[in-house]
């Protein structure tokens, strides 16, 4: 049986999956693991408050515990990692890996450069993305995060989002020191290539980060 990475979008938007899918392409190998986007229907229309990540939890955690049996592993594809800890939990018993693309980008910034630098879509999105940053104990690694003042739903405007994506990075860059940024939203995966093209220094798009974690876990039987 061939083994199925689950790559599971927390909101309900369909545009988002699709980007996010389009993402993952040059991590389809021969040999490996399908990879297969989902979106989950009965999550918020896009995951940017605290009510928004705490509401996303249980459809979530009833998503994955319906997921067959090739299940290899679970991600979930929103950068606050909404009910990370209450899947892994929930997938303990099927010995299903569970990875969240915040986690997993962040961690995949720090092997590339020394200062990380985060572009998030709200003012709104930064305190809580910090409260995870202190949790993973990597403060004294962060350069700074700025927004770019677009909802989940206007990311699909893709000249205003990598015009205003490009400013920040190269804020972050130039003026607080960053050497490595991460894409603080699964809604920006597209625009990896040209921001990185435009900021001079690598980005880190965190849901290919997190599939290529969870392709060398599935491909070594870890």
């Amino acid at each position: 049986m061939q083994r199925t990475l689950y790559v599971i979008n927390p909101n309900r938007s369909g545009i988002v999956t699709q980007g996010i899918d389009a993402a993952l392409k040059p991590l389809r190998v021969p040999g490996g693991p399908r990879i297969e986007c989902l979106t989950s229907e009965d999550g918020p229309p896009g995951v940017q408050t605290q009510q928004d990540v705490d509401g996303a939890v249980m459809p979530l955690v009833r998503r994955c515990v319906a997921l067959p049996a090739d299940c290899a592993a679970v991600i979930i594809a929103c950068f606050s990692d909404p009910g990370l800890h209450a899947v892994r939990e929930a997938m303990a018993p099927r010995r299903v890996p569970v990875l969240g693309i915040s986690e997993c980008g962040l961690l995949t910034a720090l092997t590339l450069g020394q200062r990380f630098g985060v572009i998030a879509i709200l003012d709104t999105s930064i305190p809580r993305h910090l409260r995870a940053y202190g949790a993973m104990g990597i403060l004294d690694r962060f350069a700074g995060e700025r927004a770019i003042g677009l909802q989940v739903s206007e990311l699909t405007d893709h000249a205003l989002t990598l015009e205003r994506m490009i400013d920040a990075g190269r804020h972050l860059v130039q003026h607080q020191g960053a050497d490595v940024l991460v894409m603080g939203c699964a809604g920006m995966a597209g625009f990896r290539d040209a921001l990185q093209d435009a900021v001079g220094v690598p980005v880190v798009e965190p849901t290919q980060a997190a599939v290529s974690m969870a392709l060398g876990r599935a491909l070594l039987g870890w």
